[in-house]
């Protein structure tokens, strides 16, 4: 049988973090730890890649967005891993029907270098998602926020299906 196109829902998600001065705060990016890098400042552990691919799975499944589900003024979400958010949208999208074809996320930052991490970061990705994730990262030439440092930003796009 033939997929329908009702079947199959794409969605897009964003997610934007500052860098902070904290050097007892770790960073975090597609749920591995970056030791040595300045970390972002956040509500959870502020893994931009983890919460573009959760923002893009939940707007696909019309359960909500990153800032309705796991939002600030969520006391239980305060120092959540990406990999935590991650797994909660994961469990959300699938007890309303839907599956995970692919999450494809790129993050755009100046720093750290992300291509010797690049297929760590795929591997860790695609093994919680349970469907292939493919991570990328670019920068913006020097230009803004992110060009100047200060801070990381992410997209993401889910495709997902219902079986």
């Amino acid at each position: 049988m033939a997929m329908t196109f009702s079947d199959m829902r794409v969605g897009t998600g964003f997610d934007v973090h500052a860098f902070c001065d904290d050097p007892n705060r770790t960073l975090y990016l597609a749920c591995l730890p970056w030791p040595g890098e300045q970390a972002l400042e956040g509500h959870s552990d502020a893994d931009v890649i983890a919460h573009a691919a959760c923002d893009a799975i939940l707007i696909a499944s019309g359960i909500g967005d990153l800032g309705a589900i796991f939002g600030t003024g969520q006391p239980q979400w305060d120092g959540a891993s990406g990999e935590t958010l991650l797994k909660e949208s994961l469990r959300l999208v699938r007890e309303d029907g839907w599956q995970i074809a692919n999450i494809s996320v790129q993050m755009l930052g100046q720093k750290p270098r992300f291509l010797p991490r690049k297929a760590e970061a795929e591997e860790r990705m695609s093994a919680i998602v349970g469907a292939p994730v493919s991570v990328s990262a670019s920068t913006t030439d020097h230009l803004g926020f992110i060009g100047r440092k200060e801070g990381l930003a992410a997209i993401a796009t889910a495709l997902l299906f219902r079986p």
